[in-house]
């Protein structure tokens, strides 16, 4: 009688194609090596599109060429992790591409997952969480939390198929907020988005300088979105006007209500799992924030015609859903 072939100690890699763009000052082989080595083994392509300096690119093409596919973007864009994105995706051998930025960290599982929802969907949009969590990670989970009960939160990484991406001819690349961009530009072609309120990636958390100099382009983003932003507008205002008739027991309740909103995104899709019990706690912190940059984000606009980005500025934060419906269908 046959004896049974033992099982397999190595999954098979998942019929992916994984694109990190990157844009690196200095070398990040020391952040990026093992975790890249892991998923090559993972996934059957790990493409890198690296617009670094050519000393940079170098110092990683040695580190990483190895084991995964690595370029140069062959479209430079004014947002360049668009031209990054573009590039992965025109050389991605799979229907299947997740993209990913470089403090992201998927395992197998989370992968399997984002797989089998791109059999229902044409583009996917996870939720990240930060691990480990400094006090400026605390901060911008309250942010996350409170877009859960918004319309949801919106990763360093999305899931799409590659087909619709190419019949849409890709996406803007003069625009900042550019994972809306893709997913507008995505459901323009007639594409189908799922939020995944329930698939959970890890996120590295960015250095505090790093997490200071985003207050205002995160808040310009919401030029996107101006249902969003003139409510963030109204904000400052009415908590002027609240202290200046010292009505400190409403700015208490609307601060108490912050916490019990975010509370509500936490609940929501097993986030309880990931995002810690104080979490909701941060809100009312990351609400004041808001009403301040919202502010600044508007007269970056008005008055400097957008918001730096490198070694220029970016007046644009996304083509509404309108214009890209009426594009599309010419």
């Amino acid at each position: 009688m046959d004896r049974p072939s033992p099982p397999s100690l190595a999954a098979e890699p998942l019929p992916i194609s994984y694109i990190l763009p990157i844009a690196a000052a200095f070398p990040q082989t020391r952040a990026l090596t093992g975790y890249l080595r892991r998923l090559s083994r993972q996934v059957d392509e790990v493409i890198v599109v690296d617009g670094s300096p050519a000393d940079v690119f170098e110092a990683h093409d040695a580190a990483w060429s190895g084991h995964v596919r690595h370029l140069r973007p062959l479209c430079p864009t004014p947002n360049g992790k668009v031209g990054g994105v573009v590039t992965g995706i025109f050389a991605a051998r799979h229907e299947h591409v997740v993209i990913a930025d470089d403090d992201v960290r998927y395992r197998r599982a989370e992968l399997s997952r984002l797989v089998g929802l791109l059999a229902q969907a044409d583009v996917v949009r996870p939720q990240n969480w930060f691990h480990p969590l400094p006090w400026h990670a605390r901060w911008d989970t309250a942010r996350s939390l409170l877009n859960r009960v918004s319309g949801g939160d919106w990763p360093g990484t999305l899931g799409l198929r590659r087909s619709r991406f190419l019949a849409a001819g890709g996406y803007a690349g003069d625009v900042l907020f550019e994972n809306l961009e893709l997913v507008r530009t995505i459901e323009a072609v007639g594409g189908r988005e799922i939020v995944a309120c329930d698939l959970f990636v890890v996120r590295r958390p960015s250095t505090t300088a790093h997490f200071r100099n985003q207050r205002v382009r995160q808040a310009y983003d919401e030029l996107a979105r101006p249902h969003r932003l003139v409510a963030q507008l109204a904000i400052l205002p009415l908590a002027v006007a609240l202290t200046r008739k010292r009505r400190f027991g409403a700015l208490a309740l609307l601060a108490a209500g912050s916490v019990v909103a975010a509370e509500a995104g936490r609940r929501r899709g097993e986030a309880r799992a990931v995002f810690p019990p104080t979490s909701a706690l941060w809100a009312p912190a990351w609400i004041a924030e808001r009403a301040v940059t919202a502010w600044l984000a508007l007269g970056t606009r008005l008055l400097l015609g957008g918001v730096r980005y490198r070694s220029g500025r970016l007046a644009r934060s996304a083509t509404s859903r309108a214009a890209l419906a009426a594009r599309h269908a010419r």
